[in-house]
């Protein structure tokens, strides 16, 4: 079967909002997903199952238990026709034609109907098998287990969406299972009834079944690598995620889990008023049925959102997370902590006393006791682990200011809730007087459950009681929220930031080299000259000010930049390494006494009278007329503004580009997703008439004298299954078109580690030969050919070369070949800062073994 568009679930969203085109895409495309739902209401009708879900023998005929397979297997199959009632009629057409129908698209039918019963049946065997092999160590939680069933889609589901999972691209495929099993394994934890373990079960059957069913096999994990943009996507759903497992057990009064606590919030209250409760606990009530009537006391619209504040937190938080903002980090990191460690109090206490109201009856088991802490503890540990992800921080004075604003918000509401109680007393049972309205203040704004040692001081009675009492806390959190949402939205104003703006209108007035753009990106630290009309970008590392191409400014002031930028570095103790710099700023660094090597090539295209003919250019024609063949035009667009059908694509595209590398994403002179966000650079796309996105390219401004005279390539990434001509496509399209609007030349960027011919590197300052050049010259060619089959640099060169483009080699250029090594890891970090050690070991292993 040929692979699906990728962009089908685009295709698919937004023929949702035209039924016909709809209705009949779907009739065409997604038979079996109709066919199931036609069935599962004919079933239900026939059978009279809408309004209460099959009952008596048909229940023990079509149900999965854990007797299922001892006296009725046929339900392993037949329990995805029918639903529990109403809402599980309504609730499950839904969901299949969220999930079956992009899924069966994906799959196809016959796919699509194997994988959904099969992991069907793979999740109920697991469900079972657990049930049956835990009742020793689980006590009533896997006796609950045995004595459930279960009916319904979505463990059909759930497998058809892991098994279709297979054939999305990379960046989709992660974000997809991630969210699906972590949601999924903390209903088997919070809610922990048969169906949520068979959901689980069925899930992981899909998973694994996916690969075969897409004809391969299934790859063994491995290290994860992605790009920082999204790791921090995926941290953030794990949070969201690790948020919403408690949320969905407290919405179910039926909740059987280890740690369903809060479905005591959905019973029917035994006590009306403290009073009551008072004496329900005096009276010889046990610790457990005494905590329960406390929950129920505080049972309302305010006592929930309290009760689940934890997590509503972290789903702010996430949402910084997915931003990079050190607050959001700093603020999970501890929430998760307090949780953690508020878990294993509430064990010690169960342990050494008598506070086992707060576990299920008879839980007493180690395994439920140490299982509150699991969820919390690994959060926890996954947050400390991606520290590094998140550096961005707001401006100073933000969060001073947002503290100061939600004090002043309490000290209001605080000021209404003791008004109201004051004014009317008779409101509250019992009366309230000023000393039980400042006692009971507290418990308006503290998570409930941390506050369960104790009965609520008052209850309101009246309507104005009722709506302050509630009120107060759901409006000061929500509030909290929202300023917290909006500090994450605030640029960060640093130094670098102001220095940065800086160098972009230099920049921008004087021009630079066709790296100059590469200047402005993330990370830079600039030096800016004593006329201020020039500046040096620059990287510190392990005592190496490691350049960014060559200085920016006045082609005059040039030798007076250099001079003054390495006796800037001299007097701070620094060496100053020029990196990447073309022949003029060798020539000046050799009159101070600096050495040189090539460090790679740069290929540029002049314009204005460029045309693809003769036989030079046959393979550029080749690829404008397969383009044309297949409706694949080149289109351009800023990254910034571009519709999310397009940028999301391009997103998919680049992860795949990374996941298939298995070495993390080069940064410095090269650029990633994130350069793409400035809204001067260019994109080009390759486009088909669905609108698939094939390749992207990526091209930043070349200025001079204060307007652009050419253009830089630097982000290429082409799908797998993509245009294969795509670049030759993009890149000459591109030339054609710059060249139409004036441009004097186009530079296709410089190849890292890689030449267009066995030139080394020349003798140094002085007019002596560094001793230290020939060395590191192999180095680097060893570099080269050990990254060539990760990274390309060499084959990229030679790619290059089809559109007959002038050779610019660029040098690196430094003061004192004792520094070779210093500089060597300062450029190594330089492209690869998230290089982890087992990366690195297998990197220097191949260096060596190529020695």
């Amino acid at each position: 079967m040929p692979d699906p568009p990728p962009n089908a679930l685009y295709r698919f969203g937004r023929s949702l909002f035209r039924p016909v085109a709809f209705l009949r895409g779907s009739a065409r495309k997604s038979p079996a997903t109709l066919t199931y739902i036609a069935v599962f209401w004919l079933l239900g009708a026939l059978t009279s199952s809408l309004t209460t879900g099959p009952e008596g023998e048909l229940l023990n005929q079509v149900a999965v238990s854990a007797d299922s397979l001892g006296t009725n297997p046929a339900a392993l199959l037949l329990c995805s026709f029918w639903a529990s009632g109403p809402g599980g009629y309504v609730g499950g057409t839904v969901a299949v034609l969220l999930i079956g129908l992009p899924c069966e698209r994906l799959l196809g039918s016959g796919r699509f109907l194997l994988a959904g019963f099969t992991g069907q049946v793979a999740g109920a065997l697991l469900a079972i098998g657990f049930a049956f092999l835990t009742s020793a160590s689980i006590g009533d939680w896997s006796r609950a287990l045995v004595s459930e069933s279960y009916v319904g889609p979505m463990a059909f589901l759930a497998a058809v969406a892991a098994a279709a999972s297979a054939r999305m691209s990379t960046l989709w495929r992660r974000r997809l299972r991630l969210t699906l099993f972590t949601l999924l394994a903390l209903l088997a934890l919070y809610a922990g009834s048969f169906s949520d373990l068979m959901l689980l079960g069925a899930a992981a059957a899909g998973a694994f079944a996916g690969p075969f069913l897409d004809g391969r096999r299934p790859r063994l994990p491995h290290r994860l690598v992605t790009s920082r943009r999204e790791a921090r996507v995926l941290v953030a759903l794990v949070v969201l995620a690790s948020a919403a497992g408690p949320v969905i057990a407290a919405l179910s009064d039926a909740a059987v889990g280890p740690l369903a606590v809060l479905r005591y919030l959905f019973t029917s209250a035994d006590v009306t008023t403290p009073a009551e409760l008072a004496e329900l606990c005096n009276g010889g009530a046990s610790a457990r049925e005494c905590a329960v009537a406390r929950l129920q006391l505080r049972a309302g619209p305010a006592a929930f959102f309290l009760a689940v504040l934890p997590q509503v937190l972290l789903a702010t938080f996430s949402d910084g997370l997915r931003r990079g903002r050190r607050f959001a980090w700093l603020a999970a990191v501890l929430l998760q902590g307090t949780m953690t460690l508020l878990a294993a109090v509430r064990i010690v206490v169960v342990l050494t006393g008598d506070q086992a109201r707060l576990l299920p009856p008879g839980a007493g088991s180690s395994v439920k006791l140490v299982l509150p802490m699991v969820v919390p503890l690994a959060v926890f540990a996954l947050l400390l682990m991606t520290r590094g992800l998140f550096p961005v921080r707001a401006p100073v004075g933000t969060y001073r200011r947002l503290a100061l604003t939600a004090a002043a918000a309490a000290l209001i509401l605080a000021a209404v809730y003791l008004g109201v109680a004051l004014l009317d007393r008779d409101g509250f049972s019992p009366q309230a007087t000023p000393a039980l309205a400042v006692a009971d203040l507290p418990d308006r704004f503290l998570p409930i459950l941390e506050v369960t040692s104790r009965g609520p001081v008052l209850v309101p009675v009246s309507l104005p009681a009722v709506l302050a009492y509630e009120g107060v806390g759901l409006v000061f959190w929500l509030l909290a929220c929202v300023l917290l949402l909006r500090s994450f939205l605030i640029p960060p104003r640093t130094p670098a930031i102001a220095d940065e703006e800086r160098a972009r209108e230099l920049l921008r007035a004087h021009g630079g080299s066709t790296m100059a753009w590469m200047t402005l990106w993330a990370g830079n630290t600039y030096w800016f000259s004593p006329s201020g009309n020039s500046y040096v970008a620059y990287r510190a590392d392990s005592g190496v000010a490691l350049t960014v191409g060559a200085p920016v400014g006045p082609a005059a002031e040039m030798p007076r930049t250099v001079a003054g930028f390495a006796a800037f570095c001299t007097a701070n103790g620094t060496t100053a390494c020029f990196y990447s710099v073309d022949e003029r700023v060798r020539s000046i660094c050799a009159e101070l006494g600096f050495f040189s090597l090539q460090v790679a090539e740069e290929t540029v295209l002049p314009l204005g009278s460029l045309a693809f003919k003769g036989k030079k250019f046959q393979d550029i024609r080749t690829a404008f007329n397969a383009a044309r063949k297949q409706g694949i035009q080149a289109r351009w667009i800023s990254f910034p503004t571009a519709p999310l059908a397009l940028t999301d694509q391009i997103r998919a595209i680049s992860e795949e580009w990374v996941a298939d590398k298995r070495m993390p994403e080069m940064g410095f002179t090269l650029g990633g997703l994130e350069q793409l966000e400035d809204p001067e650079v260019r994109c080009l796309l390759a486009v088909d008439a669905d609108g698939t996105v094939h390749a992207v390219t990526s091209w930043l401004p070349v200025y001079r004298d204060g307007r652009v005279i050419g253009w830089t390539l630097d982000f290429m990434r082409r799908r797998g299954t993509g245009f294969r001509l795509g670049m030759d496509f993009l890149i000459a399209s591109a030339a054609l078109s710059l060249q139409e609007e004036g441009c004097a030349f186009l530079s296709l960027s410089g190849a890292p580690l890689a030449r267009s011919d066995a030139r080394h590197g020349d003798d140094g300052g002085n007019g002596g030969d560094d001793a230290g050049s020939p060395v590191m010259d192999r180095l680097l060619d060893r570099l080269g050919a050990t990254l060539e089959p990760v990274y390309g640099f060499r084959s990229l060169l030679a790619f290059k070369a089809k559109f007959a483009p002038e050779y610019v080699p660029l040098y690196m250029t430094y003061p004192d070949p004792a520094a070779l090594p210093a500089i060597a890891n300062a450029v190594t970090r330089a492209y690869v800062p998230d290089l982890s050690l087992g990366q690195g070991l297998v990197l220097a292993r191949r260096i060596v073994d190529r020695t």
